[in-house]
């Protein structure tokens, strides 16, 4: 009888251990921050060091893996501009210039902390890979990685909720470990149809000592579009879809 106790004791301390799924867990989180294709309002606040703050109000659509599109509403001096995200290419359209404006991932069309890639941000799962799940008590702690040259941050060190699977902290790392930002994700809110995320994403960078940027989240909402939605010709129509 002994025997046989060991040996079964055995059996289990060489059985498997199965890991966590790390692409899935990140997946999970995707859906988890946004439905796959959506419409949402924002407002951006750009706060400098002397406390000054300037706002943005913002209408933002997305639809699958790799198409967003957003259009400023306020203030009076950027209303009508708009953004579109094509995998990794963008544009800024500015009325009465003629036609878009090509721009990259790292430039910011409102300044302060957050760039273009974070304002017309597409799912994580679409641009990294999960290299390694460590445990950090209540959250998961993943390391990702770019899938290619062209994602704005090499590498990306994401604190997960372990109840709620949605981010805590994001760091935003280049190939050689440097910090570029962090993201912080706060606020937890139900907004209806079964979206409960953060309403608030700030960010400081070590980059610009003293400046920091805020994103409010509201009216995120599961919404089907047509591909013509995400297209230069029209980027000066997307107040039509409000």
């Amino acid at each position: 009888m002994l025997r046989v106790i060991i040996v079964f004791l055995s059996l289990l301390v060489a059985a498997p251990v199965f890991a966590l799924d790390g692409d899935a867990l990140l997946k999970q989180v995707d859906r988890n921050l946004n439905p796959e294709s959506y419409e949402l309002y924002r407002k951006l606040i750009n706060v400098e060091p002397n406390g000054s703050k300037k706002e943005f109000t913002m209408f933002s659509v997305k639809k699958g893996a790799d198409k967003v599109a957003a259009l400023f509403l306020a203030p009076a001096s950027e209303k009508g501009r708009s953004t579109l995200r094509l995998g990794e290419n963008m544009w800024l359209y500015i009325p009465n210039v003629g036609k878009p404006i090509r721009i990259t991932s790292l430039q910011s069309v409102v300044g302060g902390v957050f760039n273009n890639s974070d304002i017309l941000s597409l799912d994580y799962a679409t641009e990294y890979n999960v290299a390694k799940i460590e445990d950090a008590g209540k959250e998961h702690l993943l390391f990702l990685k770019a899938k290619n040259n062209n994602v704005a941050y090499d590498q990306l060190k994401m604190w997960v909720d372990k109840a709620k699977t949605i981010p805590i902290k994001i760091e935003c790392l280049t190939g050689a470990n440097m910090l570029i930002k962090t993201l912080y994700f706060k606020d937890i809110k139900d907004f209806g149809g079964g979206i409960v995320r953060p309403s608030v994403t700030e960010t400081d960078s070590p980059l610009f000592k003293g400046y920091k940027s805020v994103m409010l989240y509201a009216g995120i909402k599961k919404r089907t579009f047509k591909d013509e939605v995400f297209t230069l010709t029209f980027m000066p129509n997307l107040d039509s879809l409000r």
